[in-house]
């Protein structure tokens, strides 16, 4: 029988916050539980409890109001929790946990301690940027303020076009201070993704940024800022971040006159923030899908549902406490960055990169050896190729504080467990985890009470009822299937943006995306496996979403740059398993007489990049002649997908040209270089 890669000593479990809330638990309700599995099954048996002994065990800051803190529990959407609840979101991360609780000498030490570590592009060899808690609670007063004096209050949006920088955080704190509603793209978005974005949120305040730098290369952003700024009449303030050029003249940015800096918007006597109080089910984020089908839908996130979920994830899963250094490498147009964001509730301090990870293989561990980083997150891409690249972070780094690494994006190959212990560290927890933008946080993700075994996730989250359904929407154990969460939980979608409908509650398309495939019970989309360590194995998506480099895309992103030149008619694109990872193929129609040159080709490429992401771009471009529909005249990618994976097509009675199919499956085009 196979051993696991990994175990906790006793003295790790004993010591752990995990444990610790157990033996809480027992106490408080004079129970005997005793283990994790044990305890998962309380938590999901008893999640009024249980997601009450959350809020106390964690100390978040507020008032739970008196009970019941969960009405309508068997519904599934229209559960409502902590219903006369008051707390802010940002009140909890820039007074964190145990704050009231330090001495005198403890508090002033905690202001003076760093919430904020930034580095760019260059690494450790560049710029370091430190905010501590203190100037990081200065300068979120001042920028409420600022925001105040633009007419922004609770439930206005504030959007960000910015890179993962100090001033991204600050604005997100400012706004959800005040109640409003944050919002944000990366600048690698192209203007039409972000417009597809942000249009639909209407924001009130924009903040942009003059340039960023990847790779060594400086990428100018002052014309897509103005172009996205130009399109969003409900705009009345528009502030720049001088990232690339701090000492830089402001440019006019657009047609209208309130544009200003980010260091002169901010300008005021203000010193303490204050924050408004709100309701548990007060919206705090929206978040964007991947535009699959269509436009990005608007997912919007309450403020009590994410906070009580991140500080579950942080403190019990990750086990970050205030003596801890927490990385995420991720992008400000990806969930982890909120999920990032909301460590400074645990006190820990935050370290933010913005740049290219892998243009040189030891930039991370650097920077992980420098600031005695103990809990790093990256994709399962990152540390394939850093395997590949033959360097070794153990023989290179000193990295004796690490005590956890975090992989998301895609599932972590086993191999890459062999890698993450023989090369970077013997003894620490590898949590590969999963979840989403669509409950900005996770279904499985670690736990520092159990083994790691190779190529599995560790556990399913506590207060998370999941399961893996088959076909026919039954449980399945060891067998693959769909994932699938059976009861409520607080960090579900308090709906999508703008989809009030008379019918159904919460809207049509939320209902549509989550519940429609099972009646009553949460429907992922992930194709996974339940297996007999408890752990979780994903197989990968369930629908036809892109996953290249461990980074979402929606085909419809792709679709919608493609086919406004003129030389293409339609087009449709898959994602291929390649060198453990996965490449974009791009099918295209062309119009009569137009042939696929290598300069159309490159036309192509230029225009997914420009407009989209460098990720979207595909590795492979392939003229078809005509592209498999169903009867109701939609394209049907996954089966695409199952013939180029030698898969049988099982849904072929519903395609109105399954004859086509035979054509993709003669392409040589997908079976070499």
């Amino acid at each position: 029988m196979p051993s696991p890669v990994w175990a906790p000593s006793d003295e790790r479990v004993k010591s752990s916050a995990m444990d610790k809330f157990r033996r809480w638990i027992n106490t408080q309700y004079h129970l005997a539980l005793e283990n994790y599995q044990q305890l998962h099954r309380w938590s999901i048996e008893e999640p009024e409890r249980f997601w009450q002994s959350i809020w106390i065990f964690t100390e978040v800051k507020g008032e739970m109001g008196v009970g019941p803190y969960l009405l309508n529990a068997e519904r599934m959407p229209g559960a409502q929790w902590f219903p006369n609840a008051t707390l802010n979101y940002a009140e909890n991360l820039l007074y964190p946990e145990g704050f009231e609780c330090f001495n005198d000498h403890e508090r002033e030490q905690m202001s003076d301690k760093a919430a904020l570590i930034c580095f760019g592009d260059d690494g450790i060899e560049g710029i370091r940027k430190e905010v501590t808690y203190q100037v990081l609670r200065r300068r979120v007063a001042k920028l409420q303020r600022a925001l105040e004096e633009s007419g922004v209050g609770a439930g206005d949006v504030v959007a960000g076009y910015l890179p993962n920088c100090f001033q991204t955080v600050i604005a997100m704190l400012a706004t959800s201070s005040l109640g409003a509603v944050w919002t944000s793209c990366s600048p690698d978005f192209g203007v039409k993704g972000v417009l597809d974005r942000f249009s639909q949120t209407k924001p009130k305040v924009l903040f942009t940024v003059d340039g960023y730098q990847y790779g060594g290369k400086e990428i100018d952003m002052r014309d897509k800022s103005a172009a996205v700024a130009d399109a969003l009449p409900s705009l009345s303030a528009v502030v720049q971040v001088n990232f690339l050029h701090p000492d830089a003249t402001l440019p006019v940015l657009h047609k209208q006159s309130n544009v200003t800096y980010f260091q002169v918007y901010m300008d005021n006597d203000a010193i303490t923030p204050t924050f408004h109080p709100c309701a548990f089910d007060d919206p705090l984020y929206v978040l964007y899908s991947s535009g699959t089908t269509g436009t990005p839908k608007c997912i919007v996130h309450g403020i009590g549902g994410t906070l009580l979920q991140h500080r579950k994830e942080h403190l019990l899963h990750c086990d970050i406490t205030q003596h801890d250094v927490l990385f995420f490498f991720t992008t400000c147009g990806w969930m982890m960055w909120n999920w990032l964001a909301s460590g400074l509730a645990s006190g820990a301090t935050i370290v933010l990169f913005d740049g290219n990870p892998l243009d040189r293989e030891d930039k991370l561990w650097r920077i992980a050896e420098q600031e005695k980083i103990s809990a790093l997150g990256t994709s399962a891409k990152y540390l394939s190729a850093l395997e590949q690249s033959g360097f070794k972070p153990a023989v290179q780094c000193q990295l004796s504080e690490l005590k956890l690494i975090m992989s998301t994006g895609s599932p972590l190959s086993p191999s890459s467990y062999d890698f993450v212990y023989q090369d970077i560290a013997e003894d620490l927890c590898l949590a590969s985890i999963s979840g989403g933008t669509d409950i900005v946080s996770c279904f499985a993700l670690g736990n520092p009470t159990l083994p790691v075994w190779r190529g599995e996730l560790q556990s399913l989250g506590l207060g998370m009822d999941v399961a893996v359904y088959d076909s026919e929407g039954r449980a399945v154990f060891g067998e693959k299937g769909e994932l699938v969460c059976c009861h409520p939980f607080p960090c579900m979608p308090l709906g999508f943006w703008d989809d009030n409908t008379n019918d159904i509650p919460h809207g049509h398309k939320y209902h549509s995306a989550y519940f429609e495939r099972f009646c009553n019970v949460w429907a992922h989309g992930d194709y996974a496996e339940i297996t007999p360590n408890n752990g979780l194995v994903i197989h990968g998506r369930a629908d036809a979403v892109l996953n290249p480099g461990g980074v979402r895309i929606g085909t419809a992103e792709i679709y919608r740059q493609v086919e406004r030149l003129d030389d293409v008619v339609e087009s449709l694109a898959i994602g291929q398993p390649w060198e453990d990872d996965q490449r974009v193929i791009l099918f295209v129609v062309l119009k009569t007489g137009s042939v696929l040159t290598e300069l159309l080709q490159q036309k192509i490429r230029r225009q997914i990049r420009d407009n989209t992401t460098p990720r979207h771009v595909p590795a492979k471009i392939i003229a078809v002649p005509e592209l498999p529909r169903t009867i109701s005249g939609k394209l049907v990618e996954l089966a695409v997908k199952q013939v180029v994976m030698n898969e049988t097509v099982t849904n072929t009675d519903a395609l109105a040209n399954p004859e086509v199919l035979n054509y993709f499956a003669a392409l040589p085009e997908l079976t070499k270089d």
